[in-house]
């Protein structure tokens, strides 16, 4: 009796094995900290899309659309009330309400090392009407609110669960998304089991999502080929013809919203004090002396946008006249012989290890040295590199920022004097005054004039040197149906399924 109990349990558990469907997702590099007020990284972001509901989401469209909040309205200029989705819980079953909504924003706020802190600082106090009602009122008007709270600024979080957790939340982390944390290992995966108390439980068809970390594009090509992964969130276009060539894959597309670029450390440290970070002129140059449209046709086949702004071509608060220049020798020589430094000049250069970057880099290095730039490449690892970049510990860094669908998520964080991710601790009061004035107007053209005027102070002072927008190119099995093609990259595991 005793071993057929035993047989007809593995039979059982063969079953459920075989019912069970699990997502293999590839992911560029490996996630940082799952805490969604401390986390700042692109692939952290497609992880917590399947982890963490927000307040709003957005569509292909880029329209904003309910998720845990239902609807909304402005009472007046400065006041936002939220409706909340009712019969909602967290993953260890604390509901989610206006309490949790207050608790979460007020977190963000306050705590220590927020990067969501300067996405919704204009937020004054956040009110509880009723359980389903929240009011928020700002300190001024404020434009791009909503457009935050579809990212990790809207992502919801139970109190009592992360209060215990304290500072170890990111170990465990605890959402209401559509799956639970499970285990993590550092360089290897981060897995997700689905969770039976989802709201919308109807719209999720997998029992497990497992990420995995493939930074080196040749061996995710290889995975992808073989079947070993469902999806993966970046392909190279060097590696299209491959997945196009292959009828048991398919491939989608859609604009990029964001950008890659150097960040120079202006004034965050010891490392500071290099020459380029100390003179604009030499900046300029080494600008000057980059070719934009030769560096993405050589490492993206041409597929990715020269670009010398934040902003994508692709939105409508895209500045047309300021375009990629053109590289200028010439012009390179002549600021460095006004500046009146020595050549060949250093430059130490941190940049991921993520496939892409590195040739980037190269490619950057040979143009650079015909000005008199000696470029010194320093190889990091990417989740690494976000904690130097935090530190203060580089000189420059080849650094993207994958994009938001207000140009504020763009820029204001990374050029606002004091915000969390302003890591060159660039300064400049006229910049300053018109991130705080744009976030005030509502019209998009009067936006538009006002970063026109912006992007003229920011390219004569260069504390970040835009490149390109990248283009999102997702491959994925023939068999995974569902697809959400979003410009903002994120997976959207709602919806999503595989035939067997």
């Amino acid at each position: 009796m005793r071993r057929l109990l035993l047989a007809a349990t593995c039979f059982m558990a063969l079953v459920s094995a075989a019912q069970a469907q699990t997502l293999r997702i590839a992911l560029r590099e490996d996630a940082d900290g799952l805490d969604p007020t401390l986390a700042r990284s692109y692939v952290g972001r497609i992880v917590f899309a399947g982890l963490c509901d927000k307040l709003f989401d957005l569509n292909e469209k880029l329209e904003i659309v309910p998720q845990l909040a239902t609807g909304y309205e402005w009472a007046d200029p400065v006041t936002l009330v939220l409706h909340l989705r009712q019969g909602v819980t967290f993953h260890n079953g604390e509901p989610f309400d206006a309490t949790a909504v207050k608790y979460t924003l007020e977190r963000h706020l306050t705590m220590q090392g927020s990067f969501r802190r300067g996405e919704i600082g204009t937020i004054d106090r956040v009110e509880i009407v009723d359980p389903a009602t929240v009011r928020i009122v700002l300190k001024a008007p404020t434009s791009p609110l909503l457009a935050q709270l579809t990212d990790r600024a809207g992502m919801m979080l139970p109190p009592k669960a992360t209060e215990a957790a304290g500072k170890d939340f990111a170990q465990h982390p605890i959402c209401s998304g559509p799956f639970m944390f499970n285990e993590r290992v550092a360089q290897d995966r981060i897995v997700l089991d689905r969770f039976p108390g989802y709201w919308d439980a109807a719209n999720v068809h997998f029992d497990k999502i497992v990420y995995r970390p493939m930074p080196d594009s040749a061996v995710l090509m290889a995975n992808l080929r073989a079947g070993a992964i469902d999806l993966a969130e970046r392909v190279l276009p060097t590696d299209v013809a491959a997945v196009k060539a292959d009828a048991k894959l398919r491939l989608v597309t859609s604009p990029g919203l964001g950008y890659e670029g150097i960040t120079f450390n202006i004034d965050h440290g010891d490392r500071s004090k290099a020459p380029i970070n100390q003179n604009a002129l030499l900046r300029q140059a080494f600008e000057a002396a980059i070719d934009r449209q030769a560096l993405v046709e050589v490492v993206y086949a041409g597929m990715y946008q020269p670009n010398a702004q934040a902003i994508s071509p692709a939105s409508p608060f895209y500045v047309a006249e300021i375009p990629p220049p053109p590289r200028d020798l010439a012009r390179a020589k002549a600021l460095i012989k006004q500046a009146g430094v020595p050549t060949p000049i250093v430059v130490n250069i941190n940049v991921p290890t993520t496939a892409g970057p590195t040739q980037e880099a190269e490619v950057i290095q040979a143009m650079v040295r015909e000005a008199g730039f000696d470029l010194k490449i320093n190889l990091i690892e990417f989740a690494s590199s976000l904690a130097a970049g935090s530190q203060g510990n580089f000189e420059s860094w080849l650094i993207g920022w994958s994009g938001r669908a207000d140009a504020d998520g763009n820029l204001y964080g990374f050029l606002h004097t004091g915000t969390q991710q302003n890591d060159a601790r660039y300064s400049n009061a006229t910049v300053d005054a018109m991130l705080d004035q744009a976030r005030t107007l509502s019209d998009v053209a009067a936006r538009r004039a006002l970063y026109a005027k912006l992007w003229q102070q920011e390219r004569a002072d260069l504390p970040l040197l835009y490149l390109f927008t990248p283009v999102n190119i997702v491959g994925m099995s023939a068999k995974l149906s569902g697809f959400k093609s979003v410009p903002d990259g994120m997976i959207r595991l709602q919806g999503m399924a595989l035939a067997k």
